[in-house]
């Protein structure tokens, strides 16, 4: 039996929340930015302190965008702008190469930023999936607090029925927010996402978030459960899902050009979030995807507080990544 594991739905839950006071996101971004940034940095402060622009420094500048998970494709698109920068702007000094590069990177991230907007459906209905750990489910919980401080109301529905551990932990983030969790403690998790979307049609719920479980590209027949989902999904709602979201662990390097590719052609992905880019991110995927499979990045998370998920800016993502243009 389904259960309605939080039902204050009432009008103080749909009142925007008050984020505590602390840094800003963008000290919070390059805060979690900082080990990535040292990471391509040291190689590219070694790079860009000699005297001359030449083939040697472009050579070597190829190794670290390859060693920093931007893949061939990127790394060969910004080599190839960056040389035409040179000879057009007739760049003598490496500092100046270095400025280049960091408006390289931004055209290159540029398709990428597109804010997603929830208005036009009500209910706004979001599939949320991604591999086991990426940080789908805390990414639910702080997308729930997004929309709250935008006045929307917000329900969720607990499609993760395989592991009992995912049920519990939305169901406490919907404590957290003060938003309604339907859920089932064992069973088919298309027909929980079903009965969410009615409930929210019901109530007037702005936006439901629906979990999906865990799976890996590779479990073709998981991967075909989580495209039943999406065609219940249609069936609740006929222009549903109108976004579906692929969580991606910026850990997992070239691995997630793949995933995109792969839960792409299971679900029709629309957008991504990434987390985890505090960890030990190279942070080059995201122009590996821009160059081979682009998709709108919604949202980027640099750390476990629930407001530490914020929209993709590419400006502060670069500036945060390489340091401000010189």
């Amino acid at each position: 039996m389904f259960g309605f594991l939080k039902t204050k739905d009432d009008p103080a839950s749909k009142a925007p929340v008050t984020e505590a006071p602390g840094a800003s996101w963008s000290e919070r971004l390059k805060a979690g930015l900082s080990r990535t940034r040292d990471t391509l940095n040291t190689p590219l402060t070694e790079l860009f302190s000699r005297t001359k622009i030449d083939d040697e420094l472009l050579d070597d500048l190829e190794t670290t965008l390859l060693m920093a998970d931007c893949g061939v494709e990127a790394t060969h698109w910004l080599l190839a702008e960056l040389k035409a920068t040179v000879k057009r702007d007739k760049l003598e000094t490496p500092s100046q190469l270095r400025s280049a590069l960091a408006k390289g990177l931004q055209t290159l991230l540029a398709p990428l930023e597109q804010t997603l907007d929830v208005g036009g459906h009500q209910p706004f209905v979001i599939m949320i999936a991604g591999v086991n750990g990426a940080g789908k489910t805390t990414s639910i919980g702080k997308l729930a607090k997004h929309f709250q401080s935008q006045g929307k109301r917000v329900l969720l529905a607990a499609g993760d029925t395989f592991r009992a551990a995912a049920r519990e932990q939305l169901t406490a983030w919907g404590e957290r927010n003060n938003v309604t969790v339907i859920a089932q403690e064992s069973g088919d998790p298309a027909a929980v996402v079903f009965d969410a979307i009615s409930a929210a049609r019901a109530r007037k719920i702005d936006v439901v978030l629906a979990d999906t479980a865990g799976r890996l590209p590779t479990q073709l027949h998981l991967m075909e459960e989580i495209a039943k989902i999406r065609r219940v999904i249609q069936k609740a709602d006929a222009s549903g899902p109108h976004e579906v979201l692929l969580v991606l662990d910026a850990n997992i390097g070239q691995n997630a050009v793949q995933q995109v590719k792969a839960f792409d052609k299971a679900i029709a992905v629309t957008g991504l979030v990434i987390t985890k880019l505090d960890g030990t991110a190279k942070g080059g995927a995201l122009a590996a995807i821009a160059r081979q499979c682009p998709k709108p990045v919604r949202f980027i998370g640099v750390g476990e507080g629930i407001d530490d998920l914020q929209a993709f800016r590419v400006g502060e993502f670069v500036e945060a990544l390489l340091g401000p243009s010189r």
